[in-house]
């Protein structure tokens, strides 16, 4: 039975990385929608119904005893769970406030901060250094995403200091989903299980400084309602996606595939859909591509390095093992011509 779950979760996993970037792109779509259009302006609430929706549908997976155990060590302090459960709900909750006070691209501007954030926030949680090779193709990538994506910076005072309250969460929210996967054998869906009632609570707590009055009286009429749930449903799998992305990468490499999904749809709608972002947006896609590139050919170096050096090390004992047997052989034949 445990072999069945863990085949079946290799595969849901494999499935949600392959859906990855049309995930994050729709549910980026979906919020704006139910913040504009639909004009549901309480996005504290909205992000504290993702949460349950989120919490309703892993209920259902451990009813049916598919959702996977935590792991079997206690190392993981409760501290790290309450910490990230904290983090979780400032960095959702604050991105859809800037998103409603903010335009788009003043928001995609906070994003890309985030890099430097996270870079600094590494070194001084882990000591964790980066190299100056990556330093710059990390500067490429984000001057090139700025200039394909950033066509407006109209903002709101209190959406602005929302938006820059909201790239440290972010940045730490990244890092220990990160780390609590890599190092201490955390499943994703494990991890959100115990840590989603954390959230929840603390964007309760939230609701009554950053939400306006009067959630109740706003019309849940059924197109509404559907809506929401909808984007709901999108941001549960926002969550789980992002979250095995980054029990497979680093908080860095996540943010750039982030912006490899940005840049790529922008490309893709110009090749493919005749689309005319201009000409200073396709030169930054392409700008920011070229940084992506070198940031992952750096990334895969020290791998091909290790790798070139394991070859080697196993092909030594074969060749002194075949000389010895050599030996050995001869040794024989002499003493069989000897008798």
């Amino acid at each position: 039975m445990e072999e069945l779950r863990a085949s079946l979760f290799s595969k849901l996993r494999r499935q949600h990385q392959s859906l990855l970037g049309p995930t994050l792109a729709l549910t980026f779509n979906f919020v704006a929608s139910v913040l504009v259009k639909v004009g549901f302006n309480y996005p504290i609430f909205l992000t504290f119904i993702h949460y349950i929706c989120s919490w309703l549908i892993m209920a259902l997976l451990k009813a049916l005893s598919i959702l996977p155990p935590p792991p079997s060590s206690k190392s993981t302090k409760f501290s790290s769970l309450l910490g990230l459960g904290i983090v979780m709900s400032l960095s959702t909750g604050l991105a859809n406030v800037s998103l409603k006070f903010n335009s788009v691209g003043f928001y995609q501007m906070a994003k890309i901060a985030v890099t430097p954030a996270i870079v600094l926030a590494e070194f001084m949680l882990y000591r964790k250094r980066i190299s100056v090779q990556k330093v710059l193709a990390l500067t490429v990538v984000s001057i090139g995403v700025a200039v394909a994506t950033v066509t407006d910076l109209q903002f709101h005072f209190f959406g602005a200091c929302i938006a820059v309250a909201w790239i440290i969460p972010s940045a730490t929210n990244k890092i220990l989903w990160s780390n609590l996967q890599q190092q201490e054998s955390w499943n994703a869906l494990a991890l959100m299980w115990k840590t989603t009632p954390i959230t929840v609570f603390f964007l309760v707590m939230m609701m009554p400084s950053l939400d306006p009055p009067g959630v109740l009286s706003f019309d849940w009429s059924f197109h509404n309602s559907s809506i929401i749930g909808a984007s709901a449903i999108l941001g549960f799998l926002l969550q789980w996606s992002g979250a095995l992305a980054l029990g497979e990468t680093s908080a860095t490499t996540h943010v750039v595939l982030g912006q490899f999904k940005t840049c790529v749809i922008l490309l893709g709608g110009f090749i493919l859909f005749g689309s005319n972002p201009g000409s200073t947006s396709i030169c930054g896609a392409v700008t920011a591509l070229a940084g992506m590139s070198f940031y992952t050919h750096l990334n895969l170096r020290p791998h091909q390095q290790s790798m070139k050096t394991s070859s080697k090390q196993s092909s030594l004992p074969k060749s002194k093992l075949g000389r010895e047997n050599g030996d050995i052989l001869d040794h024989a034949n002499r003493g069989d011509e000897s008798v």
